[in-house]
């Protein structure tokens, strides 16, 4: 992969956000943004391997989102937040854009109800009551037979 001088810090952003990419590492943010935790409380909740759990955390310390301190024979876990906010940092360019583009989506369609709005033709208030179709419907037959004889005065 190739990196631009403009953007020295492009391998750090991603490998922010490839460690972000996992389900499993973000809880572990979440979790360590309450308070730090041992290796062992952290790895309790997740169902997996020791082991399995610590290429978890590697990831995450390689990125510098979190810092590992020994005390005796535990291993402390803590949140380190710089490198998520120059991940924010980075996308708030792009939200800005998108920000952008959506309000002036929004003034369009504005625009357009508006227009659409004076162009309509005034309705006419309805006389009476009529069918939607614009043809002529034949009388139905009655029920009465042939006509019968008339009265002679």
């Amino acid at each position: 992969m190739v990196h631009s001088a403009a953007h020295p810090d492009a391998d750090a952003l991603d490998a922010v956000f490839a460690a972000l990419s996992d389900s499993t590492r973000r809880t572990v943010l979440e979790t360590l943004g309450e308070r730090s935790l041992s290796v062992t409380e952290l790895a309790e909740p997740h169902g997996m391997s020791l082991t399995g759990f610590m290429k978890h955390l590697r990831v995450l310390e390689d990125a510098g989102l979190i810092s590992r301190t020994k005390e005796g024979r535990i291993v402390r876990c803590e949140l380190s937040p710089r490198p998520m906010q120059e991940a924010a940092v980075w996308l708030s360019r792009y939200e800005k854009f998108w920000t952008g583009r959506l309000d002036a989506l929004a003034r369009f369609l504005y625009h357009q109800e508006e227009t659409e709005w004076q162009t309509l033709p005034p309705e006419t208030p309805p006389s009476a009551p009529r069918s939607p179709s614009a043809g002529t419907t034949a009388s139905r037959p009655t029920k009465s037979g042939a006509r019968g004889p008339s009265r002679k005065r």
